[in-house]
């Protein structure tokens, strides 16, 4: 008796442990990725918004673009302390800290910087991390731009948000995590202090020998000796890049506790119920193993989203039942995933009501090329070629944001079909690619709720400073409409004379007001009040052509 019960709590053991290696592994590696992703998320960051700053060539005339570029940076990016933009020359041409005093065209020649000549060298250069004033850690970050007369970046950057990633790492009560610079030197840990007393020879051979070693284990947690020279699980992630390496380990006797536990809770079992217990563990095992593993493997292909797989157990019992029910849901989730594909590709170029029509139908033959008598409406802001040129890029955004907010709710609700918008510019069709009563009327109703809401804003805008207005052309007539455009862009447009005349309509409009065609005109004219402006010549057109504005006051 004593020895099955002695060899199932030993095997039991023994798997425990491998299960737990197999989770602490897991664990660790997983710390180890997301704290390397998170600072490799910061620098990029960084990168990317110091490359704004040598975009382009250095001159009289860009010398104030790189100015507000650089100011820009150090708004957007509370890490940056100081920025130095050099000429292709590698001159000094300017420099902004947080810090110290601003220069401006010093003409310091900067080409035995170790910043600038790395940089020119591999477009993308980090100096080694230093300790600024002896207590936070700093570093250079060097960035030439695609061209050499857009100059070199030269950055310093303040590394305490990566202490603070270091610090939050916690793996059971008493895990920690730290970070190894390119020549093992510790500059991130949770006890500032070991980092600040520096490490001697010893110490950076046995990191050194460290990183070796998990490096060899392929990148797997391994059981070794760290820092402080405890035993400890430890892994390893690298900051791409950098020749950074981030740490995280956990005690040898905290992450094993587990197992220690299971061993004294056998010895119990085996002392009180030897043989019941030895007897049922073996026989749940076999009847219960197999289909576990089922269900686990199918887990896995569903959460990997092959919904295709079924899992196939006759067992007769609750886990044919949860396999059962596993199939049902894999299948469901396969329905569910194809209808919200189709509905998001049909969202691209169809107002969502549209989308889901066409996809409850399940005929997408009304987005083939066709011929149809469309509404085409044509609308963007006067002024805002202008507004943008003298305009911070922030308010840009605000105002067009605004816009497409207040548009897209009312092209919504009216069912009619955005096709294209670039900047300021909409274009919407009205009666295609799914038909209605009445579009002239729905179309010039839109049009004037379009007016009303954008004057409004208008208002606002005006108050503010902005010069900007709205107008809207609409014409009616037939066009050739359809899908265009390849297998990874397709877009529902519509070609013709009427969207020519339409742009034209829209071009001629001033602030405040909404122009037809003579044909759309007729048609909607018992049920709006119509202005004549006469006849107007437009690009394109050998005769001047009759123009009518709808008054919507």
């Amino acid at each position: 008796m004593s020895v099955p019960l002695l060899t199932t709590g030993l095997s039991d053991a023994w798997f425990g442990y491998r299960d737990q290696r197999a989770l602490l592994n897991s664990l660790l590696r997983s710390e180890a990725n997301s704290a390397a992703a998170r600072i490799e998320t910061f620098l990029d960051t960084i990168k990317n918004q110091l490359s704004w700053t040598v975009r382009l060539n250095w001159s009289a005339d860009t010398r104030d673009q790189h100015r507000f570029d650089a100011l820009g940076v150090l708004r957007q990016v509370p890490a940056v302390i100081s920025i130095t933009l050099v000429d292709g020359d590698r001159v000094e041409q300017l420099f902004l800290s947080r810090i110290d005093l601003n220069r401006i065209a010093s003409g310091i020649d900067r080409s035995r910087d170790p910043a600038v000549s790395g940089a020119r060298s591999t477009q993308l250069w980090y100096g080694p991390v230093i300790y600024y004033q002896g207590s936070e850690p700093h570093m250079t970050i060097g960035l030439s731009g695609n061209r050499k007369a857009a100059g070199i970046v030269v950055a310093e950057i303040n590394l305490k948000l990566i202490w603070d990633v270091i610090s939050a790492i916690e793996v059971g009560e008493n895990g920690q995590a730290f970070i190894l610079d390119e020549t093992n030197k510790l500059f991130a840990h949770p006890d500032i202090s070991r980092v600040l007393r520096g490490t001697d020879d010893a110490t950076l051979i046995a990191m050194r020998d460290l990183r070796r070693a998990i490096d060899e284990a392929e990148g797997e947690a391994i059981v070794a000796k760290n820092i402080s020279n405890g035993n400890v699980v430890i892994a390893m992630s690298a900051v791409s890049g950098t020749g950074w390496a981030v740490f995280v380990e956990q005690p040898l006797s905290e992450a094993f506790a587990p197992i220690y536990s299971a061993l004294w809770r056998t010895a119990g079992l085996m002392l009180a119920a030897a043989a019941f217990s030895a007897l049922l563990a073996f026989w749940l095992a076999r009847r219960m193993a197999r289909p576990i593993g089922e269900l686990e493997k199918g887990a896995d292909h569903i959460g990997a989203g092959d919904f295709d797989y079924r899992i196939e157990i006759a067992t007769g019992d609750e886990l044919e039942l949860l396999a059962n029910r596993f199939n049902l849901m894999a299948r469901g989730l396969a329905v569910s995933q194809e209808r919200s594909e189709r509905i998001s590709r049909l969202k691209r170029f169809l107002a969502p009501q549209v989308a889901e029509l066409v996809e409850k139908s399940g005929d997408e033959s009304v987005l083939a090329g066709q011929r149809a008598e469309v509404v085409v409406v044509f609308c963007d802001l006067r002024g805002f070629t202008a507004f943008s040129a003298g305009s911070e890029p922030d308010e840009i955004m605000q105002v067009l944001s605004d816009y497409h907010e207040a548009l897209g709710s009312i092209i919504t609700r009216y069912e009619a079909t955005l096709t294209n918008f670039s900047g300021d510019g909409l274009m919407i069709l009205v009666n295609a690619p799914v038909r209605c009563a009445e579009p002239a009327i729905r179309a010039v109703d839109m049009a004037i709720e379009m007016q009303t809401e954008i004057q409004k804003l208008v208002t606002q805008w005006r108050s503010r400073g902005y010069e900007l207005g709205f107008g809207v052309g609409l014409a009616i007539g037939e066009a050739t409409v359809g899908r265009i455009g390849y297998e990874g862009r397709v877009e529902y447009t519509a070609i013709g004379n009427v969207v020519n005349l339409a742009s034209r309509l829209c071009s001629s409009a001033d602030n405040d007001q909404i122009l037809i065609d003579p044909v759309l005109a007729e048609t909607a004219r018992g049920n709006f009040s119509l202005v004549s402006l006469g006849r107007r010549r437009f690009k394109g057109y050998e005769k001047q052509l009759a123009v009518f504005s709808v008054s919507h006051s």
